[in-house]
């Protein structure tokens, strides 16, 4: 089974549109038994479209079920807001003003009072589709040796017992750990000039809101490699 694993998009529509055009080339070029296209979460926020991204990830899930989309702790932020409407929280303070835009809402956070009009604007603007999405989200999956999930692991804990707020949120404790863990982590989170791939665990996240660059991981048996879509492609 070929897998691929994209890094996080951030509402970077285009990007995302081009990788899975690269995906269909590099199936094309050269056929696999089967596929897998693992998403690693963060859908949404700081770029233009995450509505886009969502409408596009429900409609590839929908179409091929071998589309996988893990969550991340953008997403989860995006789906607590939705029910608590807290002027403080992930969404309220990193980017989600820029995700109520590409609904065409507009959300003042200087008060709890003004978040919970604008919360409700942006409920009414969204397909309902797009929230039980986010809630669908499982927060990892497995293949083979490989262990994908957005943030990492933490270290010495089984992971069937991961905690699931460490699958979308740790950091420092899992990347400074240069030990094996029991399969390979493929995760994004993390932002870096250039995907890391170690012994342990691979970052797949290039910034792509910010760098205009969307890499994803191809594990094609023993062979691992890069794909890489850039706005200044075109």
């Amino acid at each position: 089974m070929r897998l691929y694993a994209i890094g996080d998009v951030h509402g970077r529509l285009d990007l995302l549109e081009a990788m899975h055009d690269r995906v269909a080339d590099d199936l094309r070029e050269g056929p696999a038994a089967d596929f897998r296209i693992v998403h690693l979460g963060d859908y949404t926020d700081r770029g233009p479209d995450s509505k886009g991204v969502l409408d596009f990830l429900i409609a590839q899930r929908e179409s091929d079920p071998r589309n996988i989309a893990l969550m991340g702790n953008h997403d989860e932020g995006f789906s607590a807001f939705l029910l608590d409407a807290d002027p403080h929280g992930l969404f309220a303070g990193n980017g989600g003003e820029k995700t109520a835009r590409s609904y065409g809402v507009d959300i003042d956070f200087s008060s709890a009072k003004r978040a919970l009009i604008g919360r409700d604007a942006l409920l009414g603007a969204m397909p309902a589709a797009h929230a039980t999405f986010l809630r669908s989200l499982p927060r990892s999956i497995a293949f083979g040796d490989f262990f994908f999930c957005h943030a990492g692991i933490r270290p010495g804990v089984p992971l069937e017992a991961q905690d699931p707020r460490d699958l979308i949120w740790i950091r420092w404790d899992f990347l400074d750990h240069r030990g094996l863990f029991e399969k390979v982590v493929v995760h994004g989170h993390t932002p870096v000039p250039e995907p890391e791939i170690l012994p342990n665990r691979v970052d797949v996240d290039t910034g792509a809101f910010k760098t205009g660059r969307l890499t994803a991981l191809v594990i094609d048996g023993g062979e691992k490699r890069l794909i890489e879509v850039s706005d200044s492609q075109w």
